[in-house]
Protein backbone atom coordinates (compact mmCIF):
# COMPACT_ATOMS: atom_id res chain seq x y z
CA UNK A 1 0.00 0.00 0.00
CA UNK A 2 1.56 3.90 -1.10
CA UNK A 3 1.26 6.06 1.59
CA UNK A 4 -0.38 9.41 0.78
CA UNK A 5 2.59 12.65 0.51
CA UNK A 6 1.47 15.03 3.23
CA UNK A 7 -0.26 18.65 2.35
CA UNK A 8 3.79 20.08 2.95
CA UNK A 9 4.93 16.96 0.82
CA UNK A 10 2.63 18.12 -2.05
CA UNK A 11 3.33 21.48 -2.22
CA UNK A 12 7.15 20.75 -2.48
CA UNK A 13 5.70 18.65 -5.54
CA UNK A 14 4.11 21.29 -7.24
CA UNK A 15 6.63 23.38 -6.71
CA UNK A 16 8.86 21.14 -8.42
CA UNK A 17 6.68 20.54 -11.10
CA UNK A 18 6.02 24.18 -12.05
CA UNK A 19 9.56 24.57 -11.87
CA UNK A 20 9.70 22.20 -14.83
CA UNK A 21 6.29 23.41 -16.36
CA UNK A 22 8.87 26.50 -16.31
CA UNK A 23 12.10 24.95 -17.65
CA UNK A 24 9.92 23.56 -20.67
CA UNK A 25 8.20 27.31 -21.51
CA UNK A 26 11.66 28.93 -21.35
CA UNK A 27 13.84 26.29 -23.07
CA UNK A 28 11.29 24.60 -25.68
CA UNK A 29 13.78 25.53 -28.28
CA UNK A 30 16.43 23.03 -26.65
CA UNK A 31 16.55 19.56 -26.96
CA UNK A 32 14.64 18.16 -24.02
CA UNK A 33 13.15 15.20 -23.15
CA UNK A 34 11.40 13.67 -20.12
CA UNK A 35 14.56 12.07 -19.16
CA UNK A 36 16.34 15.17 -18.49
CA UNK A 37 13.44 16.83 -17.66
CA UNK A 38 13.14 14.70 -14.75
CA UNK A 39 16.99 14.76 -13.51
CA UNK A 40 16.30 18.14 -13.50
CA UNK A 41 13.57 17.54 -11.12
CA UNK A 42 15.75 14.69 -9.23
CA UNK A 43 12.94 12.13 -10.16
CA UNK A 44 12.43 9.38 -12.43
CA UNK A 45 10.93 9.48 -16.00
CA UNK A 46 7.70 7.78 -14.68
CA UNK A 47 7.23 9.41 -11.80
CA UNK A 48 7.91 13.15 -13.42
CA UNK A 49 5.00 12.11 -16.30
CA UNK A 50 2.72 10.48 -13.68
CA UNK A 51 2.69 13.61 -11.57
CA UNK A 52 3.00 16.09 -14.49
CA UNK A 53 -0.41 14.65 -16.00
CA UNK A 54 -1.94 14.73 -12.88
CA UNK A 55 -1.23 18.40 -12.35
CA UNK A 56 -1.26 19.64 -15.17
CA UNK A 57 -3.26 17.08 -17.63
CA UNK A 58 -0.94 16.23 -19.94
CA UNK A 59 2.31 14.40 -20.14
CA UNK A 60 5.46 16.98 -19.55
CA UNK A 61 5.93 15.63 -23.42
CA UNK A 62 2.72 16.76 -24.48
CA UNK A 63 3.31 20.24 -22.86
CA UNK A 64 6.34 20.25 -24.45
CA UNK A 65 5.64 19.73 -28.18
CA UNK A 66 2.27 22.41 -27.30
CA UNK A 67 4.60 25.03 -26.82
CA UNK A 68 6.57 24.27 -29.74
CA UNK A 69 4.04 23.77 -32.30
CA UNK A 70 2.82 27.48 -30.48
CA UNK A 71 5.51 29.15 -31.30
CA UNK A 72 5.71 27.19 -34.68
CA UNK A 73 2.22 29.05 -35.52
CA UNK A 74 3.88 32.04 -34.62
CA UNK A 75 6.87 31.91 -37.14
CA UNK A 76 4.81 30.35 -39.73
CA UNK A 77 2.15 33.26 -39.72
CA UNK A 78 5.65 35.46 -40.33
CA UNK A 79 6.25 33.93 -43.29
CA UNK A 80 9.38 34.24 -43.66
CA UNK A 81 10.60 30.80 -43.21
CA UNK A 82 10.12 27.39 -44.62
CA UNK A 83 8.23 24.40 -42.66
CA UNK A 84 11.64 22.65 -42.77
CA UNK A 85 13.44 26.18 -41.13
CA UNK A 86 10.48 26.11 -38.27
CA UNK A 87 10.65 23.02 -37.43
CA UNK A 88 13.68 23.12 -36.52
CA UNK A 89 13.39 26.54 -35.34
CA UNK A 90 11.12 25.55 -32.38
CA UNK A 91 13.71 22.04 -31.01
CA UNK A 92 11.85 19.33 -33.18
CA UNK A 93 14.05 17.19 -35.22
CA UNK A 94 12.27 15.05 -37.17
CA UNK A 95 10.13 17.01 -39.80
CA UNK A 96 7.75 13.79 -39.82
CA UNK A 97 7.03 14.30 -35.95
CA UNK A 98 6.77 17.92 -36.34
CA UNK A 99 4.08 17.72 -39.07
CA UNK A 100 2.02 14.83 -37.31
CA UNK A 101 1.89 16.91 -33.88
CA UNK A 102 1.46 20.25 -35.89
CA UNK A 103 -1.73 18.60 -37.75
CA UNK A 104 -3.09 17.34 -34.42
CA UNK A 105 -2.84 20.29 -32.48
CA UNK A 106 -3.70 22.83 -34.92
CA UNK A 107 -6.17 20.77 -37.06
CA UNK A 108 -3.82 21.12 -40.67
CA UNK A 109 -0.26 20.90 -42.02
CA UNK A 110 1.83 23.50 -41.39
CA UNK A 111 2.57 24.29 -45.10
CA UNK A 112 -1.65 24.16 -45.08
CA UNK A 113 -1.42 27.04 -42.30
CA UNK A 114 1.02 28.66 -43.19
CA UNK A 115 -0.72 29.50 -46.85
CA UNK A 116 -3.81 30.54 -44.68
CA UNK A 117 -1.82 32.54 -42.51
CA UNK A 118 -0.37 34.67 -45.01
CA UNK A 119 -3.67 36.79 -45.48
CA UNK A 120 -6.18 35.36 -42.52
CA UNK A 121 -4.93 37.33 -39.57
CA UNK A 122 -3.88 40.76 -40.87
CA UNK A 123 -4.60 43.81 -39.12
CA UNK A 124 -5.56 41.53 -36.11
CA UNK A 125 -4.23 42.55 -32.62
CA UNK A 126 -1.14 40.48 -31.93
CA UNK A 127 -2.62 40.18 -28.18
CA UNK A 128 -6.06 38.63 -30.01
CA UNK A 129 -4.11 36.68 -33.19
CA UNK A 130 -2.52 34.87 -30.20
CA UNK A 131 -5.41 33.61 -28.46
CA UNK A 132 -7.10 32.85 -31.33
CA UNK A 133 -4.45 30.78 -32.84
CA UNK A 134 -3.13 28.94 -29.83
CA UNK A 135 -3.24 25.47 -30.53
CA UNK A 136 -5.19 23.40 -28.00
CA UNK A 137 -4.29 19.44 -27.64
CA UNK A 138 -7.40 17.59 -28.43
CA UNK A 139 -8.38 15.43 -25.50
CA UNK A 140 -10.29 12.52 -25.47
CA UNK A 141 -13.70 12.56 -26.67
CA UNK A 142 -16.18 12.85 -23.63
CA UNK A 143 -19.87 11.93 -23.64
CA UNK A 144 -22.21 14.98 -22.99
CA UNK A 145 -23.14 14.10 -19.31
CA UNK A 146 -19.56 14.82 -18.29
CA UNK A 147 -19.50 18.60 -19.68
Amino acid sequence: MTSRPTPEQRLRDLAVLRRVRDRIDREYARPLDVAALARGAHMSAGHLSREFKEAYGESPYGYLMTRRIERATALLRRGDLSVTEVCLAVGCSSLGTFTTRFTELVGMPPGAYRRQAQGGAAGMPACVEKQVTRPVRKRGARSPAHR
